[in-house]
Parts: structure tokens; C-alpha cells; sequence
């Protein structure tokens, strides 16, 4: 089993044989600790092109300390990490292969670096004798176990934030580091700079960095398209785990994608990207297992809270459970399993074989100014087309099913929008809002209709039980005004939504 905590430090620079500052006087802290030195003995591990340190991933088994075992560190934000940590055993624990899956592939992982280190630990605590942050001097000694030979020796400074500790607080101890001489670590981990002074091959660029600035519209569309493989590889780990909204973005990155292949088929070729579109689709089907039942229970959720209590007769609460909970069981199961499968990597790796070796078309040579506003202004038109269908259509199906259409043609411009953004500025800026703006009244729209015919189910059941039907319809109802009054907002939306295209 694997357990995570989330990590907040900080890292600086010191000078061999000189003691640690005092932090005394640091604001809050009552009292500095000595918890005495502890040896530690880490070898990390990463594939022989280092795709781990390229992501700023690091993958260790340690010993010594109070935390042995093997670790598995997240970047979050400059200075947070997630760290996961499994027990220590001989083999590196499946839960933790399991997460570096998508960077890894079927690479082998083998010892990059020996870090052994005599950490001289102090707590700084306070009136209450409460952790406030642990601060630790680390001589480390570095010696490089593959892609290179060589070795190196440094100290360093480790301030860690306590659990549920005021990020404010690394600022104040940050201060009096600063006061006594102390500067900032230029490397982000030991790891990292164990790689850099050891020798031989050096980590690879994080994805996309040291990319040269886009000028043709093809080198525009592969950045944004780049931009979403990244994400889909990056989210894998956070799926894994069930982080919040990691299954939304991942799934959000894939329609981009898709979106992207049809938008710009003039510059990258269809032949290629359309199987890669329907294994994308594929992938987004899956994600979506039970997440708009998700969304939608929320939704109904709130609406029979919001109900004052006179107008909620029977177990309305208990049949939204029951109907929501109906067909969910192993679908977490079911999302690991696509993401351990060979279909699921081999969708990656055909991935960065178009990132690699883009099928690009002639029009990829033009001027973005041209090719790529020309590709946004076309699949506006298809949005224009659509609106102007529902705006003729009387309430109904046939004009809940053309707000729908135009949605779905909304959320491509909009993306196609966002992938022109970084050539065409502000006019492209302006779309992507007044598409953003659209797509949520027409979405609302849509979930209004989903709302509806699941109201129209959960009411037919509760009748043939023999319970009481009157809140279904009271919510019904609602859900009619929350229809008619997106409608109703539809052609004022829409006319500033054509204003915005100045393309």
C-alpha cells in the first residue's frame, strides 16, 4: 500500500562546516529543537533517457531516518510536491511503477544516483510545543550510478513546512536565512543537482521547454497541440490517485485534441490524426463513465436542498442515491484497468509520434495570420448555422437537439480559438470568451433537457412503488424555466458573441 502527503519546502545553499543560523528569533518559533543526525542511504531510480528528471519526477529507496521506504515525488508548484511513499522492499512497489506508466512506458527503470547524506535535523516549535517546520543541514555526497561516473559532495539547507502548516511561515524563516548569508538553491531537488554535477548525460528538457517560438501556422498548431499531449501525460498520475478534477481535465485534453485535428485539417493531414481521433474519443468515453450521472446527481442534489421542506414529499433523496449509485459499481476499477492497457499506451505513444514527426500539409507553411484564422472563422460559421436553426425552431425536441449540435460546435471554435490565441491575440482572446460564454448557456441548456428526462424516470419509478410523485414535477418545472430561460437569452448572447469575431 502507498500513502501521500503533500510536501511544501524550500532549499538553499550552504557552506561546508558552517553550523546552521540561528532561527530563533524567528516570529512564532518558541524554541529550535536539535533531533540529532540522521544518516540517510537513497538510490534513485529513472529510465536510461531519464524521463522521470525530465518531468521533474524523482523515484527513490531510502533508508535511514524516520521515513524509509521507498518515495515517489509529484511536482504540484514550484516548492510543492505530493509525495507518495510505500514500504521498503526490494522491488519497486507497484503503485508507484503504476504512476510513472504514462512518462515511463515500457522502459526499464535502473539506478541514476546514489545520494548519501548525514541530515542534522531541528524542529522549530511553538508555544505549544506544535511543529512548525522541520529544518534540516544535508551534507550530501553524490555518486553516479548510470549514464555517467562521476561524483560530487555539496551542503545544503531544508526547510519543510509542518502538516497543515501556513505557507507564510517558510517566508518568515526564509527572511532570517536571507539576514545570515543564506541564498536560494539554484537546483530544484537533490536529484537534480546530483545529475547535473555527477556528469555524463544530462536530464532532458521538461516537455516543451527550449521549444523554438511558433512562426508558421503549423508550428502554432503543434504547440497547442503538444500542449494536450503533455496534459494527457501529466494528468495520468492524478487520475490514478482520484485527485479532484483530474478526470475532467484529462477528459477536457482529449476533446481539444480531437478538436484540433478537425479544426485544422488543412494543416495537419486527416488521414493521419482521424485514427488517433477515434482512440481519443475512445479515451474520453472511458473517463466519462459515470461523470455525467455524477454531475447531474450534484445538480439534483442542490435543486431538492433548495426546495423548501413543504414541497419535498416521500424519499426523494434516498431514489436520487439509489438511481445514482445504479450501474457505478467496479467503474473505478474499470478507469485503471484502461490506463494499464496496451490500447491506453500505445494511444501515447502514437502521440508523441505525431508531436515528433508531424504530418504537416502545405498549409503549415503559411502565415497564422491566414491559415489558422481561416480555420477559426470556418467552424464559427458552423456554430452560426446551428444557432440560427434553434433561434427558427419552436420550443421543442427538434430545437433542444440544434442548442445541442450547437454547443458541441461552440466548445471546437472555442478551442480552435484558444490554439490561435498565441498569433492572433486579442481578437482570438475575445472569441474564446464570447465561445466560452456560449457554450455554458447553451451546456445549461443541455443539462436542463438531461435533467429533465431523468426527473421524468426517477418519477415513473417512484410511482410504481407507490410513492409520492409532487416534488419530481415541482422540479420539473423548475428545470422547464431553467430551459426557457436559457432560450430566452440565446439571441442576445449571440449577438455578442458575432461581434466578437474580428479575425
Amino acid at each position: 500500500m502507498a500513502d501521500t502527503k503533500r510536501e511544501i519546502e524550500r532549499k538553499y545553499e550552504a557552506v561546508a562546516g558552517d553550523p546552521l543560523p540561528d532561527l530563533t528569533r524567528v516570529g512564532g518559533v518558541a524554541a529550535v529543537v536539535d533531533k540529532g543526525v540522521a544518516e540517510l542511504d537513497a538510490t534513485y531510480f529513472d529510465t536510461a533517457d531519464q524521463r522521470l528528471a525530465g518531468a521533474s519526477l524523482t523515484l527513490r529507496r531510502r533508508t535511514g531516518g524516520d521515513d524509509a521506504g521507498w518515495h515517489l515525488k509529484l511536482p504540484v508548484s514550484e516548492g510543492v510536491r505530493d509525495e507518495v511513499h510505500a514500504p521498503l522492499s526490494d522491488g519497486i512497489p507497484r503503485p508507484l511503477t503504476d504512476l510513472v506508466r504514462s512518462r515511463v512506458r515500457d522502459a526499464a527503470l535502473v539506478p541514476v544516483v546514489r545520494l548519501r547524506s548525514a541530515r542534522d535535523v531541528r524542529h522549530l516549535v511553538d508555544s505549544d510545543g506544535a511543529l512548525l517546520a522541520e529544518v534540516s543541514l544535508d551534507r550530501v555526497r553524490a555518486e553516479r550510478l548510470s549514464g555517467g561516473k562521476g561524483r560530487a559532495e555539496w551542503t545544503e539547507i531544508e526547510v519543510e513546512l509542518a502538516e497543515d502548516g501556513d505557507p507564510a511561515f517558510l517566508d518568515k524563516v526564509d527572511k532570517k536565512l536571507r539576514k545570515a548569508g543564506v541564498s536560494r538553491s539554484s537546483s530544484a531537488s537533490k536529484l537534480a543537482r546530483a545529475l547535473e554535477e555527477t556528469g555524463g548525460r544530462a536530464a532532458p528538457a521538461v516537455a516543451a521547454a527550449g521549444q523554438e517560438p511558433p512562426v508558421t501556422a503549423g508550428d502554432h498548431v503543434l504547440a497547442y497541440v503538444r500542449a494536450q499531449r503533455d496534459a494527457i501525460v501529466a494528468l495520468d498520475p492524478a487520475v490514478r490517485r482520484d485527485v479532484f478534477d483530474s478526470v475532467h481535465s484529462m477528459r477536457v485534453a482529449t476533446r481539444r485534441l480531437r478538436s484540433t485535428f478537425r479544426s485544422f485539417g488543412k494543416i495537419l493531414d486527416r488521414g493521419v490524426t482521424d485514427p488517433l481521433a477515434d482512440e481519443l474519443k475512445w479515451l474520453a468515453g472511458e473517463l466519462g463513465v459515470d461523470r455525467d450521472r455524477e454531475v447531474l446527481t450534484e445538480h439534483l442534489t442542490a435543486a431538492v436542498s433548495a426546495l423548501p421542506r413543504t414541497l419535498i414529499a416521500g424519499p426523494v433523496r434516498g431514489r436520487l442515491r439509489t438511481w445514482s449509485n445504479a450501474r457505478r459499481g467496479g467503474s473505478r476499477r474499470r478507469l485503471i484497468a484502461v490506463l494499464d492497457s496496451r490500447r491506453y499506451l500505445d494511444l501515447l505513444d502514437a502521440l508523441d509520434a505525431l508531436v515528433d514527426g508531424p504530418p504537416l500539409l502545405k498549409a503549415a507553411t503559411k502565415d497564422p495570420s491566414k491559415a489558422v484564422a481561416k480555420a477559426v472563422r470556418k467552424d464559427f460559421r458552423k456554430v452560426a448555422g446551428l444557432v440560427g436553426q434553434a433561434l427558427d425552431l419552436p420550443p421543442g425536441p427538434d430545437r433542444d437537439l440544434a442548442m445541442h449540435e450547437a454547443r458541441k460546435k461552440a466548445k471546437r471554435t472555442r478551442y480552435a480559438a484558444e490554439a490561435a490565441t498565441p498569433a492572433l491575440g486579442k481578437p482570438a482572446e475575445s472569441l474564446v470568451k464570447s465561445m466560452k460564454s456560449l457554450q455554458s448557456l447553451l451546456g445549461d441548456h443541455q443539462d436542463s433537457v438531461m435533467a429533465r428526462g431523468t426527473l421524468r424516470e426517477l418519477s415513473a419509478q417512484a410511482y410504481a412503488a407507490g410513492e409520492n410523485t409532487f416534488t419530481y414535477g415541482v422540479l420539473y418545472g423548475r428545470e422547464e424555466q431553467r430551459a426557457a430561460s436559457a432560450e430566452e437569452a440565446l439571441p442576445e448572447v449571440w449577438r455578442t458573441a458575432q461581434g466578437d469575431l474580428r479575425l
